[in-house]
C-alpha cells in the first residue's frame, strides 16, 4: 500500500444504499403486471431487456424504467391498460426521491483517511442522480474528485488514471462489485479492495472465484482502517 496516492469508492452499495430499491421496485413492477405472467416470468424478461438496452441507456434510473416500459409492452403484447403506465412511471419517480442511506463505517473511514491520499468517488449511473446522491450523502468535502461512468471497463479506469495523472500501480479502488469495482483495475496493474454487499444485480456477479495477488477481500469497510491505519 506503500504505493498507493488515490483510493477510489464506488458509490452505490459501497458508500450508501442502493440495489435494495431498485429490487422493491421490480416487486411492484411485478404485481402490476401479474394478470398478464407470473412473477418469475416477468423478472426474467427485464433483466433481458435492461441488458439488451445498456448500450443505449446505460446504467441508472432512468435507463431502469424505459427497460421498465419496453418489458410491459411486450409482455402485455401491445396492449398495456393506460391505468399500468402511470403507476410505471411513478416507481421511477420514487427511486430518484429515495432517502441516501450511508453503510455503516463510511463516514468513520472518510474521516480517518481524509487528507492521507486523495480520495475519488467512480461510479457508474445518470449524472444528475448521482450528483443528487452525494450532495445528500454529505459526503461531498472528503473527495478530490467525482467521476461518473458510462461503463466501468478498463479503458474507462485508465482515463481516470490519466485525469488524475497517476500509474495503476498508484492507484487502490474499493468496491461491492468485483466485476466493475475490482476486476478492471486489477487487469490494469492497480490494487483493490472488495467489500461484498448483501444484495448484488445479477448483471454484476462474477461466477469464478477471484484470487490476485493485489487483491484483498473484506467484509466490512470499516476493516479498510485495519489495512490502511487512518490518522488516530
Amino acid at each position: 500500500m506503500k504505493q498507493v496516492k488515490v483510493i477510489g469508492f464506488d458509490a452505490d452499495d459501497t458508500l450508501w444504499v442502493n440495489e435494495p430499491y431498485f429490487r422493491e421496485a421490480e416487486v411492484k413492477f411485478c404485481q402490476l403486471l401479474a394478470d398478464f405472467m407470473p412473477a418469475l416470468e416477468v423478472n426474467k424478461i427485464l433483466l433481458a431487456t435492461e441488458i439488451r438496452n445498456l448500450g443505449l441507456y446505460g446504467y441508472g434510473i432512468k435507463g431502469f424504467v424505459l427497460s421498465l416500459m419496453e418489458t410491459a409492452v411486450e409482455i402485455s403484447n401491445h396492449s398495456l391498460p393506460h391505468s399500468v403506465i402511470s403507476p410505471i412511471l411513478d416507481l421511477g419517480k420514487e427511486l430518484l426521491q429515495k432517502p441516501v442511506i450511508l453503510l455503516d463505517g463510511v463516514q468513520k473511514v472518510l474521516q480517518e483517511l481524509n487528507g492521507q491520499f486523495r480520495m475519488v468517488v467512480a461510479t457508474k449511473g445518470d449524472l444528475l442522480d448521482q450528483q443528487r446522491k452525494l450532495h445528500k450523502s454529505g459526503l461531498e468535502d472528503y473527495f478530490h474528485h467525482i467521476e461518473v461512468m458510462s461503463n466501468k471497463g478498463e479503458s474507462d479506469y485508465q482515463k481516470l488514471l490519466t485525469h488524475l495523472e497517476i500509474n495503476p500501480e498508484e492507484f487502490l479502488m474499493i468496491g461491492n462489485s468485483m466485476k466493475s469495482d475490482i476486476l478492471p483495475v486489477l487487469n490494469l496493474g492497480g490494487k483493490a479492495i472488495h467489500v461484498p454487499f448483501h444484495t448484488t444485480w445479477e448483471h454484476e456477479h462474477v461466477d469464478e472465484e477471484v484470487d490476485h495477488p493485489n487483491l484483498i477481500k473484506l467484509q466490512k469497510i470499516e476493516e479498510v482502517l485495519e489495512i490502511i491505519p487512518g490518522k488516530n
